[in-house]
């Protein structure tokens, strides 16, 4: 199915969910690498990419700030949205990290078939 609900089977269910794309700032390389690393491990996530080196420009506590991070694009189902976003939250080095979470409204099907299986619960 095109779109950004999928289906497919698992253990003989039919399981369908909105994918999403999180996104979030990490103050350091490593800390990006860390949370990209235990996404994927824990299944929270089907894939994380690490954009490193990106300007970040905001108002923070009345003042402009300016600083260098690393972007983590992370592909997930809205079942999983707030574990990831716990993740985010209790790992982050950030008072306020970042997590914005954007539907995916189309896509390859065979990519978002994918997607789903490698996010789902292999108990269920």
């Amino acid at each position: 199915m095109l779109g950004g609900g999928f289906s497919f089977a698992h253990c003989g269910s039919r399981v369908t969910s909105q994918a999403l794309l999180v996104l979030t700032t990490c103050a350091s390389n490593a800390e990006a690498e860390r949370l990209a690393a235990e996404l994927v491990e824990r299944r929270l996530a089907a894939c994380v990419n690490t954009v490193s080196q990106v300007a970040s420009t905001y108002r923070w506590q009345g003042k402009i700030e300016r600083a260098e991070e690393s972007l983590l694009v992370i592909k997930t189902t809205q079942e999983r949205f707030a574990a990831v976003q716990t993740v985010i939250r209790t790992r982050s080095g950030y008072e306020l990290p970042e997590v914005l979470a954007v539907p995916v409204t189309a896509g390859s099907s065979e990519y978002l078939q994918w997607l789903g299986a490698a996010v789902a619960d292999p108990k269920e």
